[in-house]
Parts: structure tokens; C-alpha cells; sequence
């Protein structure tokens, strides 16, 4: 029914109208199907986003930060004398080493915060690091002596934090994976002897 009107329309027009009329339609539909064909997908989210942002980064971060120090094998009652040291009597510290944790994880989750060590102090022992990235993360842990399971421990208190804050499965483990990336940097003296060239 619709077409008929329109063939009636277009021949009570003219030839000259009508087919003016008909090259606008077919060039309206020509640059409907470049627009809707060619729009790229929509964009992934980044894990940031994901994440809900700084804000909600930073509770995880928090209440994870809180929970090492709390943590009897990696905090005040650690055997590992320098992790004891620290969450003893270094934890004054806390809030800015809280900070500088929000700021890597926003990081590393393509957030629009950027970490940047504190500290480019080389590592007490003497060793020089190759293949290090800006992160700085060697020299910051290298006199903690961390040993692979302490690592390990403290990725199970992320865990918690992210389980407590009911963070999805995807994005958890996504945390989890680019924390576990930095194992190698931050795993004792041995783990940095064995990187040297």
C-alpha cells in the first residue's frame, strides 16, 4: 500500500523531480549503511571501570592492606624477620604504602592514575636488576627478603579483600593474574640473583 503511494507521488511529479527524489533516498540509504556499517564495536570496559573506579579500588585496598599486617604468617607474627620488623614498627607507614597500592592497582587495571615508585634506591644487598620495568618493584621488596610463599600468602588476603567486597570472578582473577605478574620482582634475593645477566 505504501509503495503505490509512493510510484503515485513519485509519477504526479515529473520524470525530472522524481528521479531527484529517488537519488536522495538512495544516497540517504547509501550513507545510512556507511554510518550504522562501519562504527567500530563498542569498547570493552577497562578493568578499571570494572573494578568501579579509584574509589572502590581503594576500600579493597584498604581493608587488604589492613589484613597482611593482621596476617600471622606474613605480618606482626611473621617468621620472616623483616616483614616482622615492618608491620611492628614500621606500620606508620601503612596509609602511604596504602596510597601507592591503590595507585598500582589503577595502574596496572588501565585506570587513569599512575603508579610511580617512591623510591629509586637501589637494593641493600648489591644487586643490580636487568630487565626491570618502571614499576620499581624489586628494589621496594628486595629487603623484605620474601620468600615465594609469603608472595603467596599475601595474593590469599587480595583474594579475601576482593571475596569480601564481592568483586565478579572475571575481574578477580584478572587482579589476581597481574599481581602474580610481579612475583619474579618481588620473591626474595634468590628470585633476583637468578634474574641477574
Amino acid at each position: 500500500m505504501v509503495l503505490e503511494y509512493f510510484i503515485y507521488i513519485l509519477y504526479t511529479m515529473g520524470p525530472v523531480i522524481a528521479i531527484i527524489v529517488v537519488l536522495i533516498i538512495i544516497l540517504a540509504v547509501i550513507v545510512y549503511i556507511i554510518i550504522n556499517f562501519n562504527r567500530a564495536p563498542p569498547k570493552e570496559k577497562t578493568l578499571y571501570e570494572r573494578l568501579g573506579g579509584i574509589y572502590a579500588i581503594s576500600a579493597v585496598i584498604d581493608h587488604f592492606s589492613d589484613n597482611v599486617i593482621k596476617n600471622p604468617k606474613v605480618g606482626r607474627d611473621s617468621p620472616n624477620p623483616q616483614l616482622r620488623e615492618w608491620s611492628r614498627n614500621k606500620a606508620g607507614r601503612l596509609p602511604g604504602l596504602k596510597f601507592m597500592r591503590t595507585l598500582w592497582v589503577s595502574d596496572v587495571a588501565g585506570g587513569p592514575f599512575k603508579f610511580r615508585p617512591s623510591s629509586m634506591s637501589k637494593c641493600p644487598f648489591g644487586i643490580k636488576y636487568f630487565g626491570s620495568n618502571n614499576l620499581n618493584l624489586k628494589n621496594a621488596h628486595c629487603p623484605l627478603k620474601i620468600t615465594s610463599e609469603e608472595f603467596d600468602e599475601v595474593a590469599r588476603e587480595l583474594s579475601n579483600s576482593l571475596d569480601h567486597f564481592k568483586v565478579p570472578t572475571k575481574e578477580k582473577g584478572e587482579v589476581l593474574a597481574a599481581f602474580a605478574a610481579h612475583k619474579g620482582e618481588v620473591v626474595g634475593v634468590n628470585g633476583f640473583l637468578s634474574q641477574k645477566k
